[in-house]
């Protein structure tokens, strides 16, 4: 109809109050659920001109002024609709130079619109409440030097919570920002810092150029003392494009801002090349900010990371390589998902898909991390196989009806899988043609919105391929195929019969088209070589491979060789018994990272013994190249070892994993990324006394593991280890904070008190989480939305158990928006 059903405030308060959530702490928390026929019905209604954005954030403590103005359109003269302003107050509401009742149209989460003119002037007036949960504008002090910083996260729905607008991606508009701060602070958004004017004592304004037309949620702003460092580059249209890196001060020592540039000149060079087309925003900086619930966000102009990828410590190269991934994908959402957005959030998965293969890709092709693709099968491939065997699972393409469904989608379909099944289809349509339809796609859609279908017809006429039968099997369908040889010989050793077995799970039953190359390899001098290659189309329950036949069987056949295909692999008696035997002997780290994954999966699928896969793994880690890889090994002895083994045998294999991670840490190279990788795991699993008493030395520096530094975050692992055992206590932990009283030192002060052993100590890890506001996450008045409390039940259930359990399967990346002290425990 294009006009929206008139709804009175009283009646919308009435039925959000109806849809309210209750929190199992026994909160009720306001309806601020916004569904898609909603949505399509408000777009067909209005389209937004332009926000004019006034924030004050020197009045308090707890909340901010904002003053909203916005101008939009309307189709139909005298229609209603709503904007979205989740508010503290709202002080005043004037629509088309008429004073409107707050109390009466304003119900803290919702204003209602009526006798709308074609064209209109809304001017809203509130107080907004800081955010202590990632969510709107959050405001965190250091307790290193009391400062305060600020920064915005509005990735789903929370530019609402921060100003009043219409919070869909569809309703882009320009954004113009005019920021009042104490006068020392720096203030970024997505449009260059201007020069600040005086605003009174100690304070100045920031107002900011209108942005081009985007979407709300990627919208920024971010502010505070932060430390500010400077570079530039040219774009590939001969534009200057400014460059900034920002942190806290207090961890400004330890920013790597020349790696940070270069990786970003390489990242631009390489997308402006691959899209054909120029960065489209006036300036790129990146912002390391604490607290922060995610790895990244993509905010256009003005990108936020995790201050995690600012290294106080000695992290692992599988960190560092994952820094460099998310510096690109966050880069490549300048392209895809900020120039070109999607319409509704059923689409999310393209986004977040596209941006992780293509982050991986320019990896590997533009960065010295060119073994990127391996990366991507340890660590993307084997959490999209685990949530995809999950009851949780879904398809890649997720019925989105409303906000709360786009919450539960943050997850390894939408990123991993998604991510791996576009590999595969870059394979069957070629590079060079995917990424020619990628252009056209944007260069026909720059600063609008998207579907998926949009993009499929782009991908089509370039490539010649019919790709919407591709995408009912492989986007519309959950499950993972399971793919097998079938080897006939005569007794000479020549193949007579070669096929491709595909199955599927009864509940899951489609049978898909796999590209795919098979491998042969041979034993040369001493390492296992690829001696033939076929690239082919598997369809259907089996698939002939007459290519194959009369070539001389070798000692190993690998299905999905180079990873194109997204399944699960078997190999063959033979095969398998070749792997076991030289499975350190592989000359190709993505091959050998592909026969690791099919042990997992064996084991996982219970066709193997877990104690098979945790020998396995002990006896040949050591020669494991790939720290990404390494780490996810480890992570799986973690749940195989905890969760796998029967529990009769369980305390044997859990001794049996320390003592083996404890003699590979002696024994590995001084100073090498498996020494410290070794030593981390062999905290989690310490037990009995002479474990523990190895472990006990190595904190205390009584033994030394040759060049292995003892720094703060790796004795806050070795610490949370001898609680677990029963060998510190809470005075350890007090000591050791006051040792490290930083943001990172109080997260991990809190996860050493949440594995002390005793039900008291427990729940009073509860209770400072869920249940009051001393926490930093919890520091302000208003109560944590209901999402915000299994967010952070979830990171308790990780410090009680102080394993990688719960999280070991996903990938480095968080999935889903976790708390801060769950996210560097994450990555560490």
């Amino acid at each position: 109809m294009g006009v929206m059903a008139q709804v009175y405030p009283s009646e919308a308060s009435r039925i959000r109050l109806e849809k309210s959530t209750v929190t199992d702490i026994g909160v009720a928390l306001p309806g601020e659920n916004l569904t898609r026929s909603e949505a399509q019905q408000r777009a067909a209604l209005i389209k937004v001109h332009s926000y004019e954005v006034d924030l004050d954030v020197t009045v308090s403590e707890e909340t901010f002024t904002s003053n909203t103005t916005v101008k939009f359109a309307a189709s139909s003269l005298g229609a209603s609709t709503f904007i979205d302003a989740i508010t503290a107050k709202v002080h005043r509401i004037v629509l088309n130079g008429k004073e409107l009742d707050a109390a009466a149209v304003s119900d803290g989460v919702r204003i209602q619109l009526e006798g709308l003119q074609l064209e209109n002037e809304l001017v809203v007036e509130t107080d907004a409440h800081f955010m202590n949960t990632g969510e709107g504008l959050h405001r965190f002090v250091d307790p290193v030097d009391n400062e305060v910083y600020l920064y915005s996260q509005f990735e789903v729905p929370d530019a609402r919570r921060m100003f009043v607008v219409f919070e869909q991606p569809d309703l882009k508009a320009t954004f113009q920002f005019t920021i009042t701060a104490p006068n020392h602070w720096k203030v970024v958004s997505n449009q260059p810092s201007p020069e600040p004017t005086v605003a009174g004592e100690s304070k100045a304004t920031w107002k900011f150029a209108p942005t081009p037309i985007i979407s709300s949620y990627i919208t920024a702003i971010i502010a505070g003392p932060y430390t500010e460092l400077r570079s530039e580059l040219t774009s590939s249209d001969g534009r200057v494009i400014p460059l900034g890196v920002f942190c806290r001060t207090s961890l400004a020592t330890f920013l790597d801002a020349d790696y940070v540039f270069e990786k970003t000149r390489q990242g631009f060079e390489f997308f402006e090349k691959a899209f054909d087309l120029a960065y489209p925003f006036e300036k790129y900086d990146q912002l390391f900010v604490p607290e922060f619930n995610a790895g990244a966000m993509e905010n256009a102009g003005a990108v936020t990371f995790t201050e995690t990828y600012v290294f106080r410590s000695k992290v692992t190269d599988a960190i560092k390589e994952r820094r460099v991934v998310t510096i690109l994908h966050e880069l490549a959402h300048m392209w895809f998902g900020d120039l070109v957005t999607m319409r509704w959030w059923n689409d999310l998965w393209l986004n977040e898909s596209f941006a992780e293969y293509a982050s991986t890709l320019a990896t590997a092709e533009a960065t010295e991390w060119t073994n990127a693709w391996t990366t991507f099968t340890a660590l993307e491939k084997s959490w999209a196989y685990r949530q995809d065997q999950l009851p949780s699972t879904h398809p890649i393409v997720a019925t989105i009806n409303d906000l709360e469904d786009v919450q539960v989608n943050f997850d390894g379909i939408t990123y991993a899988k998604g991510a791996s099944v576009l590999k595969q289809l870059v394979a069957w349509v070629g590079q060079e043609k995917f990424l020619a339809g990628v252009s056209a796609y944007f260069k026909k859609n720059a600063y609008g919105n998207t579907e998926l279908t949009d993009l499929l017809a782009e991908l089509e006429e370039q490539s010649g391929r019919e790709l919407r039968s591709w995408s009912k099997l492989w986007l519309e369908t959950a499950g993972v195929n399971t793919l097998r040889p079938e080897i006939h010989t005569d007794e000479a050793g020549i193949i007579t019969g070669f096929a491709v077995l595909q199955s599927a799970i009864e509940s899951q039953p489609t049978i898909r088209p796999h590209r795919m190359v098979i491998g042969f390899y041979n034993l040369i001098n001493g390492k296992l070589k690829r001696v033939h290659r076929l690239e082919l189309d598997v369809d259907g329950v089996r698939t002939e491979v007459a290519e194959l036949v009369g070539l001389a069987r070798p000692a190993l056949v690998l299905l999905n060789d180079e990873d194109l295909a997204y399944a699960k692999i078997r190999l063959d008696e033979k095969s398998w018994a070749t792997a076991l035997e030289h499975l350190s002997d592989f000359e190709d780290s993505l091959a050998r990272t592909i026969i690791w994954g099919a042990a997992w999966d064996a084991a996982r699928d219970a066709e193997t013994s877990p104690r098979d896969f945790v020998n396995l793994v002990l006896n040949n880690i050591a020669h494991e190249t790939e720290s990404t890889t390494m780490l996810t090994l480890l992570r799986q002895l973690v749940t195989a070892g905890n969760l796998y083994v029967a529990e009769q045998h369980r305390s044997q294999v859990l001794g049996e994993i320390g003592a083996g991670l404890l003699k590979l840490a002696r024994e590995a190279a001084a100073e090498s990324d498996a020494q410290l990788q070794f030593t981390k795991f062999f905290a989690q699993f310490a037990t009995g006394t002479e474990q523990l008493d190895a472990l006990e030395a190595i904190l205390a520096g009584t033994e030394t593991l040759t060049g292995l530094a003892i720094d703060a975050d790796l004795r806050w692992e070795l610490l949370t280890g001898l609680v677990v055992g029963k060998r510190a206590f809470a005075d350890s932990i007090d000591a050791e904070l006051a040792r490290d009283n930083t943001a990172s030192g109080q997260k991990a002060a809190a996860g050493a008190r949440a594995a002390l052993a005793t039900a008291t100590d427990k729940q009073a890890a509860w209770h400072q989480l869920v249940e009051t506001k001393s926490s930093q996450m919890r520091s302000c008045s208003r109560p944590a939305p209901a999402s915000c409390g299994f967010k952070m039940f979830l990171c308790l259930s990780h410090s009680l158990m102080n394993t990688s359990i719960a999280f070991s399967k996903f990938g480095l990346r968080t999935p889903s928006r976790l708390p801060n002290i769950c996210w560097s425990t994450f990555t560490r």
